[in-house]
């Protein structure tokens, strides 16, 4: 039987089921066979990351237009696949805010993401609301309600859930069918819906949340030109996430970023001369992880040269003129105001200095919809045909001759 807490009452509305909770398998095939036939379905997960490298899922919150449930990950024996087949019926349109870990959760638990996605935080840039607003205050823009985060740094993984906890929990999904509602109406009559499903695309890629250990060593952002060094860094930072995901512990709690650097310019060749680096105990040199980190080094400084990892580039040709990335930047406000959209969507400023530094830079900015609403005058701006001026209060575009 589903457990139905009384203070679950608090996030309800008026003539609106309490929410269930869900602990089993056959529960909960028959709360998603009941939600593939709406239209949308609301979707946040609360779990727990601080201890683990992988997410624990502990907990799934769902609403459709009449019901709102929550599913217990963790209750025993429960099995999860009528979700995964909710997630990936195309019928139903997925909504979450600020998607991207839950979308990660749901592609490592079912090996897909679900679709299709809407993601209320970039439909809102999108919209007009500014820069990452947060779901709290579209709750308050959009549904009129004051969400309480008392809750929000709650142990997940704790059972059994208080009442207070699952209030809190549910409270993500009820207000987010409204939000939504509110954001679809908005941008089908503003006619950029078609913006939003670009901006889906980068979250629909199951490579968006696939690290390749291979590549790790790049985030370190090394600044150096030894290729031998960059070698070793490379395969050092390839064995920590192998690693970290073979034992299931947080990368920098295995060794942080900094002692990997260390390791990469002494090269410690015995449990003795890795003991000596910043971070690592005697206990871990002389350990599993600790022969498998110097095998590494080993392999890094065997590469042969034409094996070796190339050096960042530094950006071609010469360095933006500040004035000229200053100028960008008030077109990026004024062309922001007039199309209320949320500046940093349309261009970064890694852009804007990118833009200035050249007339080919192959940035967001000159493609899809951000061209035609900031890309095309930034060009202009750039070679002389669009000058910036001010009206009243306003900035104001004059084209030039």
């Amino acid at each position: 039987m589903s457990r139905r807490p009384a203070a679950a009452s608090a996030i309800a509305t008026s003539g609106e089921a309490l929410p269930a909770l869900i602990t089993e398998t056959e529960e909960l095939a028959a709360l998603c066979a009941r939600l593939r036939e709406e239209r949308f379905v609301t979707v946040d997960t609360e779990f727990m990351r601080e201890r683990t490298y992988w997410p624990e899922l502990c907990l799934v919150q769902l609403a459709g237009d009449h019901e709102v449930a929550e599913v217990d990950a963790l209750a025993p024996g429960l099995d999860l696949a009528p979700l995964g087949e909710l997630l990936a019926d195309p019928a139903v349109v997925k909504v979450f805010h600020a998607a991207r870990q839950d979308v990660e959760i749901f592609l490592l638990k079912f090996d897909a993401v679900p679709t299709p996605l809407f993601d209320t935080q970039i439909a809102a840039m999108v919209a007009g609301f500014g820069d990452q607003v947060s779901y709290d205050g579209l709750c308050r823009s959009l549904a009129g309600v004051q969400i309480d985060k008392a809750h929000r740094f709650s142990d997940w993984s704790a059972r059994p859930l208080s009442p207070a906890q699952l209030a809190y929990a549910a409270a993500d999904v009820t207000h987010l069918r409204k939000i939504y509602t509110a954001l679809d109406t908005k941008l089908r009559r503003e006619g950029r819906l078609a913006w939003v499903a670009e901006e889906m695309a980068a979250l629909a890629d199951p490579a968006t949340y696939r690290q390749d250990p291979e590549t790790a060593w790049e985030k370190l952002r090394p600044r150096t030109t030894n290729r031998r060094f960059l070698g070793v860094l490379q395969a050092v930072t390839a064995w920590r996430e192998r690693e970290a995901q073979r034992i299931n512990i947080p990368r920098q709690r295995l060794v942080k970023d900094e002692t990997l650097l260390e390791i990469a310019a002494t090269t410690p060749m015995t449990a003795a001369d890795l003991a000596r680096a910043r971070g690592i105990s005697e206990g871990f040199a002389k350990g599993r992880s600790g022969a498998g980190l110097i095998a590494a080094v080993e392999a890094g400084r065997a590469l042969p040269d034409d094996a070796l990892p190339e050096a960042p580039k530094d950006r071609a040709g010469p360095p933006a003129s500040p004035a000229l990335v200053a100028l960008l930047k008030v077109l990026l406000a004024a062309k922001s105001e007039e199309h209320n959209v949320a500046p940093k969507l349309l261009a970064s400023s890694d852009d804007l200095d990118r833009l200035a530094s050249g007339d080919g830079a192959e940035v967001p900015a000159m493609h899809g919809w951000r061209r035609e609403v900031f890309g095309e005058a930034a060009q202009a701006l750039k070679t002389g045909k669009l000058a910036l001026g001010v009206d009243g209060k306003r900035v104001k575009l004059i084209p030039a001759g």
